[in-house]
Formats: structure tokens, C-alpha cells, sequence
């Protein structure tokens, strides 16, 4: 029962938690990214390359047989996964330069000064009585 205690304690914790939804978000933000690329962006690029279906694009290294499915290098399908990842960095960089923004905004405010000990302020009272 100890182990189930701390995994329960592990899981519980906030930066656990944190994570996960940040995972969750971050593969529905995949999917959007994927959609928008292969839905939106390549057909009309595909359009004035000359009616290009980039999913299509393909060399084949070996030609197929009646025993064996053709070998091809799909590099249509690489050159969308590259955009896509090209908009994925670019937002999360967007993300980070905001929040390193707001981080500079807060570090930059004044922190008010610590507020001297009660021993500090008894030791200026017997300064203050004996300059007296």
C-alpha cells in the first residue's frame, strides 16, 4: 500500500497535473496545426504549383511487382510535416517571448523592502537611548 500512497501523492501534485494538460493541449493544437496546413495553406500552394497534391508527391525507388508494393519516398508528406512543425515552433516561440516579457514586467516592479526584524528594531531603540 506504501507505493500506491506515493504514486497517489505524485499524481496529485500540481506539476503533474500542469503536464498532462499541457499535453492534452498540446496534441489538439498538433491536430489544428496538421488540419490547417494540409487543409488550408496546401491546396491553394498546390494550386500555383500547377495543380500539385503535395501528399501525392513521391520518387519511387523501386517499382512495384505482383509480389511486392512499390518502395517511394514520400517527400510531399515531409515538406507538410515541415511546415507544420515551422508553425508549432514559431507559436510556442511566440508564447515564450510573451511570457519571458511578462516575467521582466514583474522582476522589473519594486519589491517592497523586507520590513527589519523585531531584534533589529530593539537594537535601534538601545542605539538611538544611548546617543541620548
Amino acid at each position: 500500500m506504501g507505493m500506491m500512497k506515493e504514486f497517489k501523492e505524485f499524481v496529485m501534485k500540481g506539476n503533474v497535473i500542469d503536464m498532462a494538460v499541457g499535453i492534452v493541449i498540446g496534441i489538439a493544437f498538433g491536430k489544428i496545426i496538421g488540419s490547417l496546413v494540409t487543409d488550408i495553406i496546401m491546396p491553394p500552394i498546390g494550386i500555383l504549383l500547377g495543380g500539385v497534391d503535395f501528399s501525392n508527391l513521391s520518387w519511387v525507388i523501386k517499382e512495384a511487382t505482383e509480389a511486392a508494393e512499390a518502395v517511394t519516398m514520400n517527400y510531399g508528406v515531409f515538406v507538410i510535416t515541415i511546415i507544420e512543425f515551422s508553425i508549432i515552433a514559431f507559436s510556442i516561440f511566440m508564447v515564450i517571448k510573451a511570457m519571458n516579457s511578462a516575467k521582466k514586467k514583474e522582476e522589473e516592479k519594486p519589491a517592497e523592502p523586507p520590513k527589519p526584524s523585531e531584534e533589529v528594531m530593539l537594537l535601534k531603540d538601545i542605539r538611538d537611548a544611548l546617543k541620548k
